[in-house]
């Protein structure tokens, strides 16, 4: 009896004691609170891509500012073709929190990567299947930025550019921003436009402008349908009348322009706005007149 009195006093002493080291000791960090913490990435190992339950979905590629919203719901108001609002995709991430979760994944043929790839599959899918359309268009525009991973994740994805004048896409973004830095917006524009043309380049892109759109939109949305093999619908250039969501910050455009249900003339390139060199390049390479393009 004594004995087992003595031990538990013995335990009661030894986890008081932890208790203290505890308390005055510098806090560890909890790695399942911590998105960056676990394992790094092998890089000598890339994981083989698994199947996908949406296997060839539509990503329109943009600068921001350059009518992404407005082909979303042109593109919704279509009986097959579900756009949602911006799913930002790209910062949905997974997290690796223990040593061994790697070599468990790895057993699997699964690294980090490919794990983000079937979680962001797996959302396409479901709100898919929820519109109970067949074909998914995502049109954040910061997926230009990180094309080349859209294109591992989805060998088969098709994918559509929107280009619009960078002259209107500086002048748009610097009325949209309180108290911008003109020259943080004209990098900000000629880093999306970078993207955008290595795309053109390299993928095999439905290319259409943002001007064309506004000044045709049926002749735009039936060149696009035939693209991803639907047949046109005239409802699509009535999109007011559909319910496309909620339209606020974040997740597209939500100026009055867009809310009237109407297609709306684009505002020309302001000749106003100077351009850096490159920008004037790409431009001309997009097809926009010089004279559309002003020089420092």
């Amino acid at each position: 009896m004594r004995e087992a009195r003595m031990s538990a006093i013995g335990k009661g002493l030894r986890r008081r004691g932890r208790l203290m080291a505890q308390a005055v000791s510098p806090p560890r960090r909890n790695p399942d609170a911590d998105p960056g913490s676990g394992p790094a990435p092998d890089p000598s190992w890339t994981a083989p891509i698994a199947p996908r339950l949406v296997p060839s979905p539509v990503f329109v590629l943009s600068s921001v500012r350059s009518g992404s919203t407005l082909l979303r719901v042109l593109l919704n108001s279509h009986s097959r073709i579900r756009a949602p609002h911006e799913m930002h995709l790209r910062t949905l991430h997974v997290r690796l929190s223990r040593s061994f979760s790697a070599d468990a994944m790895r057993e699997l043929d699964l690294d980090r990567a490919e794990l983000e790839h079937l979680l962001w599959d797996r959302v396409l899918h479901l709100e898919l299947t929820r519109s109970g359309k067949d074909v998914i268009v995502d049109k954040t525009p910061p997926n230009t930025l990180i094309w080349p991973r859209l294109h591992r994740c989805w060998p088969d994805a098709r994918f559509v550019l929107l280009l619009r004048h960078p002259g209107a896409v500086v002048a748009s973004l610097t009325e949209r921003r309180q108290d911008p830095d003109p020259a943080a917006v004209r990098a900000e524009v000629l880093d999306y436009a970078e993207r955008l043309d290595e795309a053109r380049t390299h993928l095999n892109p439905h290319v259409i402008t943002y001007e064309d759109l506004t000044a045709d939109p049926e002749g735009v949305t039936r060149g696009l349908c035939d693209r991803l093999g639907v047949d046109w619908e005239p409802a699509m250039l009535d999109y007011g009348a559909q319910d496309h969501g909620t339209f606020r910050p974040q997740l597209g455009d939500w100026s009055e322009t867009i809310r009237s249900g109407r297609v709306r003339p684009a505002r020309t390139a302001a000749p106003g706005v100077e351009l850096p060199p490159r920008l004037r390049e790409l431009a001309k390479a997009w097809g926009y007149p010089e004279e559309d393009t002003p020089t420092p």
